[in-house]
């Protein structure tokens, strides 16, 4: 299957909501929001976030869609206020566009190309639950490295993320081609 990966518009708000909670339900721990929190949300908290996501100047949301324009996966990239020097990463793809032949490693290395660009950070990190062996397997084929970090997961302080980085984020050269 064919997929087109793009940075989303800000019309999209509607599709983001329904990607967003889609991958709170099938993938609670991924995130560092409830779907409770999250389905609550009013559609005016989903416009500006699907306006950030079309427009900010360092962060940025992708889409993967399949041939028919169906959302079948999202990307973010941006600072995170609380870590200074950092640009935070985070996918989603729904479980039958997994795979290699999905486009989780696309939608990666658009959010990889875009903070490179678009930022003035010195590191690419992201977080990987503790019991999310599938996730870290894949960041780590894509050359993402554990950084000994280690912090609580929001959620629930009594389980742990995975601090995983992009090494020499800002010294490579080109980005990681398909594993």
């Amino acid at each position: 299957m064919h997929y087109v990966v793009r940075r989303m518009a800000s019309t999209e708000h509607r599709q983001l909501r329904s990607i967003r909670l889609e991958a709170l339900r099938d993938s609670p721990t991924a995130f560092s929001s409830s779907y409770e929190d999250t389905a609550t949300l009013p559609d005016d908290a989903w416009r500006q976030q699907a306006a950030v996501g079309a427009t900010a100047q360092e962060s940025a949301t992708f889409v993967a869609a399949d041939e028919a324009g169906n959302w079948v996966g999202i990307a973010g990239v941006g600072p995170l206020p609380a870590v200074p020097d950092h640009v935070h990463h985070s996918v989603y793809v729904s479980p039958k566009h997994r795979g290699p032949a999905g486009p989780a490693a696309d939608l990666v290395r658009a959010s990889i190309r875009y903070a490179r660009v678009n930022t003035d950070v010195r590191w690419l990190t992201l977080g990987v639950h503790e019991g999310n062996e599938r996730a870290l397997a894949f960041y780590r084929r894509l050359g993402f490295e554990l950084t000994g970090k280690v912090v609580p997961y929001g959620l629930d302080p009594f389980e742990k993320l995975l601090i995983l980085g992009y090494p020499d984020f800002r010294s490579r050269s080109r980005i990681p081609e398909q594993p």
